[in-house]
């Protein structure tokens, strides 16, 4: 059952949570392990509920990356990917190093993270655009379902995004790491 909910204190510290301290909370079963969360910057960030086109996006493109994805790749499904010791977030779709166990994904290793947004488009399209960018993930996308466009980012940098181009729903998208994926939104 998810803990109470509370409105931030605007101008008042709030203490910070490192990922060690959440995998302890888990383990000890304050937090449980069917709360959808993930943590940012020692904040801990309750996530929604999914909808119908967020889940059939989502599907529809798990199943063209599984079928186009090289062996040395992993296709991860909400993986945990620790960012720092204070902040991991949870793409709705990663690409990552097969040797890698989850646990050991960092930044640098997301060959493609991949968040289908339907209510939390401008917090996806802005402070985890940036942290995605500062800890070296190779490309992002931001999926709108509602709309059915998508926001390819690449060129990461601690400074932001090389470059981002909106993508139509006509549109074809691929990605450096599995060049044989072919998506269109308009197909999902």
């Amino acid at each position: 059952m998810p803990s109470a909910l509370t409105k931030a204190a605007e101008g008042y510290p709030r203490r910070a949570f490192t990922v060690d301290e959440i995998i302890a909370m888990q383990d000890a079963g304050i937090i449980s392990e069917e709360e959808n969360f993930e943590l940012i910057e020692g904040e801990i960030v309750p996530m929604g509920p999914k909808y119908s086109a967020h889940e059939r996006i989502k599907s529809k493109m798990l199943m063209g990356l599984s079928r186009s994805c090289p062996p040395d790749l992993i296709v991860g499904v909400e993986t945990s990917i620790f960012l720092s010791s204070n902040t991991f977030v949870e793409p709705d779709i990663s690409l990552y190093p097969e040797r890698l166990r989850s646990q050991e994904v960092r930044g640098p290793d997301v060959r493609l993270a991949i968040e289908v947004a339907a209510s939390s488009l401008a917090y996806d399209l802005d402070l985890k655009a940036k942290l995605y960018a500062r800890h070296g993930v190779r490309e992002y996308w931001v999926v709108d379902a509602n709309e059915r466009v998508t926001f390819v980012h690449q060129g990461p940098s601690e400074a932001g995004w090389g470059g981002v181009t909106r993508k139509g729903p006509e549109e074809t998208l691929s990605c450096a790491a599995v060049p044989e994926f072919k998506f269109r939104l308009a197909e999902a």
